[in-house]
């Protein structure tokens, strides 16, 4: 009877459990940036679901339906391979280098500047790249024409802002 139990949970440890473990998502997930600074990280709520959703269905991708939230000193990011961050207002990235990392390694930080969060996004990009100026990103970039193409420049989200939109990487 004692060799009948040892069997069985052989049985269980080398069958079930794998087909447990191997069934969880293990779908790409994206993530929201919880930054520091008290400038509404929270701000406009659907943008992330809904861009996982129209890349699903427009773009073929098997994306995770809920984003993660993550924060930018977290080595947590390096599991999302695009971040989103929007708010308005200040913001404060940690010290550490741990965003510089997770952006030279490849990583992809999307800042969607819902109401005054460029100055602040300027200065604390300054402090993860200090050798380095945030420039624009022409429409005619290859990063622009991929799957759709911006035949003039790029689209504005808000007809109420005046401003023109901008694309600025390092």
């Amino acid at each position: 009877m004692e060799h009948l139990w040892k069997v069985v949970f052989l049985i269980v440890l080398f069958v079930f459990v794998p087909r447990w473990l191997w069934s969880q998502e293990t779908k790409t997930k994206l993530a929201l940036l919880k930054y520091k600074g008290g400038g509404d990280w929270y701000a406009n709520p659907p943008s992330l679901p809904n861009l996982i959703r129209f890349c699903n269905d427009k773009l073929g991708t098997d994306l995770a339906k809920e984003p993660a939230t993550v924060e930018p000193g977290s080595r947590d990011i390096f599991n999302y391979p695009y971040v989103h961050m929007t708010g308005h207002g200040n913001v404060v990235f940690t010290e550490d280098h741990n965003l510089r990392e997770y952006l030279l390694g490849g990583g992809f930080l999307h800042a969607d500047d819902n109401y005054g969060l460029v100055q602040a996004f300027r200065r604390e990009m300054k402090k993860v790249f200090p050798e380095d100026e945030l420039v624009e990103i022409p429409w005619e970039h290859p990063i622009f024409n991929q799957k759709y193409t911006f035949s003039e420049e790029l689209p504005k989200i808000h007809e109420h802002d005046a401003k023109r939109p901008q694309a600025l990487g390092v």
